[in-house]
């Protein structure tokens, strides 16, 4: 049985397997090796993830070996950092709750599979200028419903888990390219194909780091470089 690797989180998880996206990009990478699974809901903030995470996961055996998955990407706060008093105020959570919320939610992992690795991602940047031109709901106000400044606090709380567990700091790492308000970003909050990219890269990294790896892991089944012509059959014999 192929381990798996769970991707779990909002809208930015949820659309990761279109074309360029971090997960198909995962897909792809560990084909034949992992197979990952997709477990996004555009949306949500922790509060709600957490109100979820029973049904989300509830058919999926409990403790160690062929039941755990390999891992667990968990990939929220965008939504938690609206702004608390503009247009989409309703997925506003405080930053305080969304810290513990997280906590909680590494917590319900860890217990289900405690063999699993669990990698957490911080909210990217927001560009609030495009933000203006891309409100989710109506916008009254004519203000931006998230800001890069919020989304850094809710980042830092992210990263301030990482005593538990690895954590990717996409807030920090995505500004460190020059115009990432346009080139990473497609409407201020979501990724273009490059930020995709750098999620992905992230990952894989962070990933290796922990000793999940396409190095380290057995292919399924054979490979073609490895089934005689002369005898085809006598590769697959060992899975009988």
């Amino acid at each position: 049985m192929r381990p798996k690797i769970y991707l779990f989180g909002d809208s930015i998880t949820e659309e990761s397997f279109a074309d360029g996206g971090w997960g198909s990009s995962l897909a792809n990478h560990f084909s034949r090796t992992v197979d990952v699974v997709l477990r996004g809901y555009s949306g949500y903030n922790t509060r709600w993830a957490l109100k979820v995470i029973d049904s989300v996961f509830s058919a999926e055996k409990d403790g160690d070996g062929d039941g755990a998955p390999a891992a667990v990407t968990v990939f929220f706060g965008a939504n938690d950092a609206c702004i608390p008093d503009r247009c989409s105020a309703f997925q506003h959570v405080p930053v305080d709750e969304y810290k513990q919320n997280l906590h909680s939610i590494i917590s319900y992992l860890k217990n289900k599979w405690p063999t699993a690795l669990i990698l957490l991602i911080t909210p990217p940047p927001i560009d609030k200028e495009a933000r203006l031109r891309y409100p989710y709901v109506e916008n009254p106000m004519g203000l931006p419903e998230r800001t890069n400044e919020a989304a850094g606090v809710y980042a830092k709380a992210c990263t301030e888990l990482a005593v538990e567990i690895p954590v990717v700091d996409l807030w920090t790492r995505m500004q460190q390219f020059p115009g990432w308000q346009k080139a990473l970003l497609r409407d201020g909050l979501h990724l273009s194909q490059a930020g995709n990219r750098i999620v992905f890269e992230e990952v894989v990294a962070k990933l290796k780091k922990a000793g999940l790896s396409v190095e380290k892991l057995p292919v399924d089944l054979p490979l073609i470089s490895e089934i005689d012509p002369n005898d085809p059959l006598k590769a697959f014999e060992k899975y009988l």
